[in-house]
């Protein structure tokens, strides 16, 4: 199972509903984005993406932080979602996902540090979130392997690269 974590409005649900149609639409232009709620609690949600038939990935509502640890002994890959518009979110999301990297429960199991709603005209600058999120220590003192990219979940932009990244390494267990 995938795991994906990230702070309460990262833009996670929505993420899992594009990625749900990305394959299943034919009218892609005139898409709606899908209306969402604050996931409280867990969002279990099955991909059928690419040559596998089926991914299942968990979604846990930022709100459940504290008990992320819980989930991640049975998780095969990780994505971590950071909103790049809410600066005052940066500091507290580095501090759960240096938490989350350090847990033992995780193994060297692959992640994906997804910086979302790089559409947005707040945004943080690359160099800003590297600064703050001291991302060069993170991706070279882990011992997971980090692989980092920047999406907006809203329009699409980046969404193909996910899928990627998933079909590269998700296992099943």
């Amino acid at each position: 199972m995938c795991l994906l974590l990230g702070a309460s409005g990262v833009g996670k649900t929505l993420l899992l509903k594009k990625l749900q149609a990305i394959h299943s639409s034919a009218d892609k232009e005139n898409e709606e984005v899908p209306a969402t709620i604050p996931t409280v609690g867990t969002n279990l949600v099955n991909l059928s993406i690419g040559r596998k038939s089926e991914l299942t990935v968990r979604e846990l509502g930022g709100c459940m932080g504290p008990i992320w640890f819980n989930y991640l002994k049975d998780c095969s890959c990780l994505m971590y979602m950071v909103d790049l518009s809410n600066s005052l979110q940066i500091s507290g999301s580095c501090i759960q996902l240096l938490t989350v990297l350090s847990n033992q429960s995780l193994g060297d199991v692959p992640v994906l540090l997804i910086f979302n709603k790089i559409d947005m005209p707040t945004i943080m600058t690359r160099s800003e979130v590297e600064s703050l999120f001291r991302l060069d220590e993170i991706i070279s003192h882990s011992k997971q392997k980090v692989t980092v990219i920047e999406i907006s979940a809203f329009s699409g932009q980046g969404l193909q690269t996910i899928v990627d990244w998933l079909l590269q390494n998700y296992n099943a267990k």
